[in-house]
């Protein structure tokens, strides 16, 4: 599956609090009005299926989510730390760079290419583990998005696979999304189940499986930015 300043954690953390109080007196969230205290700032940190891969510009995850976030007043704006071909090691290597001061929250679907490679699910649990770990330190809640293993791995391995988004979710308190594909259709295992939604390839949602995607994914960031109150 071919699924981009640092800043201590000390000096974040004082940047940060200074941020929270300075907006104490703004108006809460509502579902109504859409209205947040200050702009919020999501970071997407992924492989192609975040980074929308063999689509045209406008029509990835990342610029529909923003379209459909815009639809609903938000002011809520999602970066697109898409990297194609991108494992869960990679991901964490360019985290610390990935989150600036002005991002206040985190979505991770990371895992896909690590099925590719066949790399072992203690791998793939220690690196999510990690990216888990530095968002807490960074006080950044986040909306992990799970990956299905399937089942030519062998029952132990796709067990030992599937058991660790949510395991890790509820360890660190992170929003869970038990499947990317369940997105698009949420009865789908795995990519051939939903055919018509996805690209020549098998792999990578075409632009109507991104909207199918983006309509689940969109109210789950509203959840996810309703934490920064």
């Amino acid at each position: 599956m071919m699924f981009s300043f640092i800043l201590s954690p000390v000096a974040y953390g004082a940047l940060r609090g200074l941020r929270n109080l300075t907006f104490t007196l703004a108006l809460p969230f509502s579902v109504s009005s859409m209205a947040y205290a200050e702009p919020v700032t999501v970071f997407a940190l992924g492989d192609s299926l975040t980074a929308g891969y063999g689509l045209p510009e406008g029509e990835g995850l990342v610029p529909q989510l923003n379209a459909w976030l815009d639809g609903q007043g938000a002011d809520v704006t999602v970066l697109n730390g898409g990297v194609s071909g991108d494992t869960s090691a990679g991901g964490l290597s360019r985290l610390a760079w990935s989150l600036t001061p002005e991002v206040d929250a985190l979505i991770v679907t990371l895992g896909g290419n690590d099925l590719l490679r066949g790399l072992q699910p203690t791998v793939t649990r220690a690196n999510i583990e990690a990216i888990l770990t530095e968002a807490q330190t960074r006080q950044l809640p986040v909306l992990l998005i799970g990956m299905a293993a399937p089942g030519n791995f062998g029952p132990e391995y796709k067990q030992a696979f599937d058991r660790l988004y949510p395991e890790l979710a509820r360890q660190y308190g992170a929003q869970l999304v038990d499947s990317y594909f369940g997105l698009i259709d949420p009865d789908a295992t795995d990519p051939g189940q939903i055919s018509h939604y996805m690209q020549a390839d098998g792999i990578h949602p075409n632009a109507a499986g991104v909207k199918r995607a983006v309509e689940s994914l969109g109210p789950q960031i509203l959840t996810l930015v309703e934490q920064l109150d």
